[in-house]
């Protein structure tokens, strides 16, 4: 466990004292940047990073948002306070989740479809989506990094910046999700399947919701064409990979994940060596299908 879980413990006991929620026999579900915990009467509890407080609030309101408009997501707990603040770490509670397996490329199409089709929502602060958020901080930080790797990263962000402005201003738009992929999209034995993780919400191009699904099967061959197909079919027909500037929304996406490799290096010889691999794998040196390591 983690120095953040262990700390979470006492965050999470004095939360859920102001909640009205008992701890009792609580299980460590997830202990990433969010630390999460299943709490009795299936209830889960998220503990948010440090300065997150009103990214917590607009999930929740998102949330409240999806149930109204009919759309089958995560469900934040009503009849309690939301989010509760200890310091500056938010807390919220939710709906645990039933027996689930990952969507497949069908059924992730048809969610992020219906989601692409509602009316924007009045939530206060909803930001705009920045797909570059972060990556020249955690390029700038990395500690097992290669001069040579950091200068070409640098270099490459700069001209992805460049390429992203020519066409960032067309195609549609509108509210996103920020992070989809099949595991954000939970099918449970029986109903419809559920929608998770509402952190990265946000106004912007509805291409970026397609680009990790299509560079699973562009250049990484994770599925098959047929189910790369299905997944086109299921959103409506749109294909993302077709749009003019896909190359370079999957060169971001890439990007990405190999900032968030360099994020762990410092700690983790594995992802030291995997981010390694992934720089090789974006300079050209490494001739696609990729097969890179999950973290």
């Amino acid at each position: 466990m983690s120095p953040d879980a262990t700390n979470a413990e006492g965050v999470l006991a004095r939360a859920a004292r102001i909640a009205g929620l008992g701890t009792a026999g609580a299980e460590l579900i997830r202990d990433g940047s969010n630390v999460m915990y299943r709490l009795p009467a299936d209830v889960v509890a998220r503990i948010g990073r440090p300065g997150t407080g009103d990214t917590a609030r607009r999930e929740v309101l998102v949330s409240r948002w999806l149930a109204e408009a009919g759309l089958p997501a995560v469900r934040a707990l009503a009849e309690v306070p939301q989010p509760v603040m200890i310091g500056d770490r938010p807390i919220t509670w939710w709906v645990a989740l039933p027996a689930h397996r990952p969507a497949t490329p069908a059924e992730l199409g048809a969610v992020l479809g219906r989601f692409h089709s509602l009316p924007a929502p009045r939530i206060p602060g909803l930001p705009r989506h920045d797909p570059f958020a972060g990556l020249g901080r955690r390029i700038g930080r990395a500690t097992a990094l290669d001069p040579g790797d950091r200068a070409w990263l640098e270099r490459h962000l700069g001209e992805l910046e460049r390429r992203y402005q020519d066409f960032a201003r067309t195609g549609p738009t509108g509210v996103i999700h920020g992070d989809a992929w099949q595991g954000n999209v939970a099918v449970p034995g029986t109903g419809p399947p559920i929608l998770l993780d509402l952190e990265m919400v946000s106004f912007g191009r509805r291409d970026w919701d397609l680009v990790q699904i299509a560079v699973d099967h562009t250049d990484f061959a994770r599925i098959t064409t047929g189910e790369y197909e299905s997944f086109v079919a299921g959103y409506g027909g749109h294909d993302v990979t077709r749009v003019p500037g896909y190359r370079t929304l999957a060169d971001i996406q890439e990007l990405r994940w190999v900032s968030f490799a360099l994020s762990k290096a410092g700690t983790r010889p594995e992802a030291a060596e995997q981010a390694r691999y992934r720089i090789a794998c974006l300079r050209g040196d490494v001739s696609r299908p990729w097969s890179w390591t999950a973290l």
